[in-house]
């Protein structure tokens, strides 16, 4: 090879190395507490999956705080994902996930599409929802690439689930010196401290995290917002179909000796003996979603988060939060009566029924049908995310923002369900209901572009996007996500208030008995 050609080929191989090298210049390892681990990359996007954050919660330190995580030697391999918590694995085998479970179940996942660590790019943490009973990081559609391709550190955070997770009992309560049941709340917040320690050699900024969630991971976003374990652990929250204030429906006591009657059932006398039991054999008998719940444990949860709001004891944070349309078709599939629903409700809601009848039309069995589903919605999410944003507007000094999506397909004519947003919130449409047309994909850009704004500035705004004004005591504006969204006045606002002067009458008679 002559001069003249070794000089071209010289020149070609020095352009072709100036354009390639920084395409590959990624994340890939990353030296965390622990050790070090290795990810995968992938179109731009470096993936770190099943990463521990606390020690297993096996053995004796099963019904414990999460305790620190045990160091490895070498590089671990982070390349899929982990176990999921112990579960009915029927949950994630309809929304096709992965069939793993396991105890040793607390391990965390990062999406990150950072050159370099100390890029300090805005941070999200998911938490799944799922009654508190099922669900898992590993869902598919739970997957973090399309965020982190739009500029943040995506981190999705495992948590124990049923009577692992929320098991209150006083031998327990005697051990921690406190309180017992909130084990997967402070599985969260070990998550978050993780993040907090870790989260800049993904190139995240530690100082700008949003926890976001949906159903019982929003109700978690509300519940850490109300947590002093929790404070400043992250400077903003979203919380989809969620919020806290009706969460806690349980004492203490009352929820130690549901667990002492529980593990009487499995023949384990005390918590000694309940620890020796296998985990099949304490999942055995659990009723998949809501047969355990968070408890007040007086350190993770101190009281139920309304009280804590309205004392002003909250992270004052600003906050994005909204509701799904038809949140109850997925919950309530019978035809109702009209007879049979007003019998429902005069049994159900006491001096405040007729005024909840007033709210809700059911003259035709139709109407009582569909009023039916509403009454889930309101009484379960929607109150409780008004209720939630209008005490940050009136008590904090950050903003609220609300939003209301009833997105339609032909798989959801009466309304968005429960969950259905999700899809559209982390870009991977089909899944959960969601459709996946033009539509449907202008929508998810629409709306991850919100979720990321906020995420990065407070705020959901930014150019190209229909105003999102701030909800106020006043005017109450929410974003409706439909076929032309916009900032309109809540459309079920009165069933709204119906159920908020139906809870006001539940504190004030609860405060009476104390």
């Amino acid at each position: 090879m002559n001069r003249k050609n070794l000089a071209v080929l010289c020149s070609v191989l020095a352009l072709n190395i100036c354009t390639v090298v920084p395409a590959l210049a990624q994340i890939s390892t990353a030296k965390i507490t622990g050790g070090v681990v290795e990810g995968v990359v992938k179109d731009g996007i470096a993936s770190f999956k099943g990463i521990p954050f606390a020690a297993p919660p096996v053995g004796d330190l099963r019904w414990r705080s999460p305790q620190p995580v045990k160091p490895w030697q070498g590089v671990r391999k982070a390349d899929e994902f982990a176990p999921g918590p112990m579960q009915d694995t029927a949950f994630g085998a309809m929304l096709g996930g992965p069939q793993k479970i396991s105890e040793d179940c607390l391990y965390l996942n990062v999406w990150t599409g950072a050159k370099k660590p100390g890029e300090k790019r805005p941070v999200m943490v998911w938490i799944y929802g799922g009654g508190f009973g099922i669900g898992m990081t590993s869902t598919p559609t739970y997957d973090g690439a399309n965020l982190a391709k739009k500029g943040v550190v995506l981190v999705s955070v495992a948590y124990r689930l049923g009577p692992m997770g929320f098991l209150a009992h006083p031998e327990l309560s005697k051990e921690s010196g406190k309180g017992s049941g909130a084990y997967g709340i402070q599985d969260q917040i070990a998550g978050l401290k993780w993040v907090r320690e870790n989260i800049a050699r993904f190139g995240g900024n530690p100082s700008n995290v949003t926890i976001f969630g949906e159903s019982a991971g929003g109700m978690s976003v509300g519940m850490l917002v109300t947590s002093p374990m929790a404070r400043g652990f992250f400077q903003r929250a979203i919380s989809e179909s969620g919020g806290a204030m009706g969460t806690l429906g349980m004492t203490l006591t009352t929820a130690e000796e549901q667990g002492k009657a529980y593990l009487s059932k499995l023949g384990a006398n005390d918590i000694k003996a309940a620890r020796a039991l296998s985990a099949e054999t304490i999942q055995k008998d659990t009723k998949g979603m809501g047969s355990f719940r968070p408890v007040a444990d007086g350190e993770t949860i101190v009281e139920n988060p309304y009280e804590t709001f309205e004392a002003g004891k909250f992270s004052d944070t600003p906050i994005l939060v909204g509701t799904n349309s038809n949140e109850g078709g997925l919950f309530v599939t019978q035809i109702t009566t009209s007879a049979s629903f007003e019998k429902m409700i005069r049994n159900s809601y006491g001096a405040s029924a007729e005024d909840i009848l007033k709210a809700y039309p059911h003259d035709m069995e139709a109407e009582a049908t569909r009023s039916a589903k509403d009454i889930m919605r309101e009484s379960t999410f929607a109150w409780s995310t008004w209720a939630w944003a209008k005490m940050q507007s009136t008590k904090g000094k950050n903003k609220a923002f609300v939003y209301y999506f009833d997105h339609r397909t032909p798989a959801s004519p009466d309304g968005a369900d429960h969950a259905a947003e999700i899809s559209y919130v982390f870009g991977n449409l089909g899944g959960m209901g969601g459709g996946n047309g033009p539509e449907d994909k202008a929508l998810s850009e629409q709306i991850s572009s919100y979720w990321i704004n906020f995420a990065k500035k407070g705020d959901p705004n930014g150019p190209g996007l229909p105003v999102w004004l701030a909800f106020d005591g006043k005017e109450q504006k929410t974003m409706i996500f439909d076929r032309t969204p916009g900032a309109r006045p809540h459309p079920n606002i009165e069933q709204i208030k119906a159920f908020d002067a139906y809870f006001a009458k539940t504190r004030e008679q609860s405060k009476a008995k104390k």
